[in-house]
């Protein structure tokens, strides 16, 4: 009966023993890195990406050497992302697979320091203010550095830094487990041992890009609504993690994702706590303390780039844009990135080797087009519930940059999400004219961008009679009109919205509708310098 009670106590303590002797091995550093940048999947249309809390994540791809001995082994991947979300971790090429995952929570620090050291032996030097001379004796350590620090001497027990003078704590050693860079370590078995290549993959938080479109008008539009521009493209990305990433291959990704994971709480990057000492006040209220308060810290620095944290840096990918060239797109010479198809999604690769830097923004082109052709169409909107008071002052019309994303039109690529800058050439140089932004928009889609309104064309329109409104039942129509008045030199076409689609039956004059995303709408043409009339009747649909 004992013999079976010894075998249950052998193998109690036989783990442990196991897990000491597990060996530990560092990983080379990376020969070879990818990045795929994601957006905040959160962000909307004509929302900024904010460099300071970058909400979007990125895939990384880390290739590393490592020597394993036989049996078991703890490998430890040195300096991968703060923000990594290590369940999302995946190691492959390690012919024993992986047993078990851990990531560091703590960060070399003098509070890292203090705790690592509880219950053991430091240096205690301190110095007299008055003759300079330092003396040293062995300490041990027996508090945590939770806002005080105890220390045990062959004189008895003591806080530090509460003496008033100068003291300086050595330590024999670094605490097993601690870092200066986030550390990622797997356990794994090699039965006979080996040099292998392995690749590291995982998500991290703290990323995130956007697309900065800039327009450049070739020619006046108000020679007419019909133009050509130039149109250049960078894609801005931000990395909030403290760690670089360099000489890797740079890929981001453009689409609507379903995240339903919450990759900010599963990062928990780990932390670098200062030590803070807090000592017990000494004198009274009408003396005043003891110890010499030291005088403020000196004001920091000003910022090295105005605009940014004074931390953060940006990097531009490309060539240097000179005064004389700026009125024209085509003498810029840019490296863009090329467009791949990712399921449903658009990646778009650099095609060269970058660093994505620490706390860093980079801009890398992406597109650059130089006769895209384009049109301005005006727009209006007349409610069946308004009478037109034929004494109103008119209202200026919207205004709409139309195109087609097609090759037709100097186009034909995927068009991520982003903002855009137009501008105009004039006597003085470019000159900017209007700001826009836009969506996702796919080849052979119709992109419309919203400018501002036009005090040149004007609109108003409504019910002719003030008295007759439509009826629910649908049995009597009512007459419509709309007064449309161009003071442009030139031939403009203006778009009116008749009302929802089924949920009016709309008979206009001489002209066809068609539904454009959601709504009836006629385009009618309107000469230089003229005013026109159009009208129409409308009715609710017979019940």
């Amino acid at each position: 009966m004992r013999f079976p009670v010894f075998l249950v106590i052998a193998s109690i303590f036989a783990a442990p023993a196991a897990a000491q002797d597990r060996a530990i091995v560092d990983a080379s550093v990376p020969t070879d890195l990818s990045v795929t940048i994601y957006r905040d999947p959160n962000r909307d249309v004509g929302d900024e990406m904010d460099a300071d809390w970058p909400e979007g994540f990125a895939m990384i791809s880390e290739t590393r050497t490592v020597t394993l001995p036989a049996g078991q082994s703890t490998i430890r991947f040195d300096g991968v992302a703060e923000g990594m979300v290590a369940v999302s971790a995946i190691v492959t090429g390690l012919p024993g697979g992986t047993i078990e995952k851990n990531r560091n929570a703590e960060l070399l620090s003098p509070a890292a320091l203090v705790n690592g050291a509880l219950g053991n032996r430091i240096t205690v030097t301190r110095t007299n203010p008055a003759t300079g001379a330092a003396v040293s004796e062995r300490a041990v350590v027996r508090t945590r550095a939770d806002g005080g620090l105890v220390l045990q001497t062959g004189e008895g027990f003591e806080a530090v830094r509460c003496a008033g003078i100068p003291e300086t704590l050595t330590f024999d050693g670094i605490p097993t487990g601690l870092s200066a860079k986030p550390v990622f370590s797997i356990d794994t078995q090699d039965e006979s041992g080996g040099t292998y290549e392995v690749t590291l993959t995982y998500l991290a938080w703290g990323f995130d890009w956007q697309a900065d479109y800039i327009a450049t008008f070739k020619n006046t539009p108000g020679r007419g609504d019909e133009f050509e521009m130039s149109l250049l493209s960078w894609l801005s990305l931000v990395n909030d993690n403290g760690q670089s990433f360099e000489n890797t291959q740079l890929l981001v990704i453009a689409g609507t994702l379903n995240i339903e994971s919450d990759f900010e709480g599963l990062a928990d990057p780990p932390v670098a706590s200062p030590l803070r000492l807090t000592c017990y006040p000494l004198g009274n209220t009408k003396q005043g303390s003891a110890i010499p308060i030291p005088p403020p810290p000196p004001p920091p620095a000003p910022a090295p780039m105005a605009g940014y944290a004074e931390d953060r840096m940006i990097v531009v990918t490309g060539s240097r844009m000179k005064r004389a060239n700026l009125e024209s797109v085509a003498a810029v010479s840019v490296l863009s990135a090329e467009e791949e198809q990712l399921g449903d999604l658009k990646l778009y690769r650099v095609p060269e080797r970058v660093t994505v830097s620490a706390k860093g923004l980079k801009q890398v082109a992406f597109l650059n087009k130089q006769d895209v052709k384009a049109r301005l169409l005006y727009l209006a909107e007349c409610n069946p519930y308004y009478w037109r008071d034929p004494e109103e002052d008119f209202r200026p019309a919207d205004m709409l940059l139309v195109t087609k994303n097609t090759d037709m039109k100097g186009l034909g690529v995927a068009l991520p999400q982003g903002s855009m800058t137009l501008y105009e050439p004039g006597g003085f140089g470019l000159q900017m004219v209007a700001q826009t932004d836009l969506r996702d928009y796919a080849r052979g889609q119709d992109v419309e961008l919203e400018m501002p309104s036009s005090n040149q064309v004007n609109v108003s329109c409504g019910r002719i009679k003030e008295d007759a409104e439509p009826d629910e039942e649908g049995r009597k129509w009512v007459k419509m009109q709309a007064k449309l008045r161009n003071a442009n030199p030139h031939d403009v076409t203006i778009r009116l919205r008749l009302g929802e689609s089924g949920e009016w039956d709309i008979r206009p004059r001489g002209a066809k509708t068609r539904v454009k995303n959601g709504d009836e709408i006629v385009e009618i043409k309107i000469a230089a310098n003229s005013t026109r009339n159009f009208e129409w009747k409308i009715r609710s649909p017979s019940r």
